[in-house]
């Protein structure tokens, strides 16, 4: 059974979605939800499926070794980021090389980078009157939304959207899609 740990900044919706999924009897299982706001929803989602969480601060993050040690000692597999908005630093990267995969709710590479999530980025698909937008799974690098691209899938943009309902249709992309491609990578690790 392959460990995954998932990272998330917000209320949680796509860390639930693969909780749920996983749970079902895949190869893999969700052991810890670790996240960078004390408030944030996807603590009290995590609970409710008695996965533990573990919150931590940008000092704890990027000038420590804790949360590496904390993901070695529960020997995780996969590093799921779901909804989690800061850089990962490169001692992470360097001990989970391959194993550190994103979400990214645009059709990378357009719309990626620094400040790009979210509204912001289904405002900025809009203004640039784009025929069309979606998701892009990919592994993480030392740079925001560079990574290899595992996956992607697309959704029509039509004139009468607005960034909430292109939001909706993205996330529809991301609960379809998401928790059945962090099951395949689990497989994909078997196979090397």
């Amino acid at each position: 059974m392959k460990n995954v740990a998932i990272f998330a900044s917000g209320s949680g919706t796509n860390a639930q979605a693969i909780i749920k999924y996983l749970n079902k009897g895949s190869i893999g299982r969700v052991i810890y939800v670790l996240c960078n706001k004390n408030d944030a929803y996807v603590l009290e989602r995590a609970k409710k499926y008695n996965v533990p969480t573990y919150v931590f601060n940008r000092n704890e993050f990027h000038n420590t070794y804790n949360i590496r040690d904390l993901l070695v000692k529960n020997k995780i597999d996969l590093i799921v980021l779901a909804g989690f908005l800061w850089l990962v630093p490169q001692y992470l990267i360097s001990s989970f090389p391959d194993r550190i995969i994103n979400i990214h709710p645009a059709l990378l590479p357009k719309y990626g980078g620094k400040g790009m999530y979210g509204m912001i980025v289904h405002d900025t698909v809009l203004r640039n009157k784009e025929k069309e937008s979606g998701i892009t799974i990919h592994f993480v690098d030392e740079h925001y939304d560079e990574g290899n691209i595992i996956f992607q899938a697309k959704c029509k943009v039509e004139q009468k959207d607005t960034p909430e309902s292109l939001a909706e249709k993205i996330h529809a992309l991301e609960y379809k899609h998401f928790p059945r491609i962090v099951e395949e990578v689990l497989e994909n690790q078997n196979n090397k």
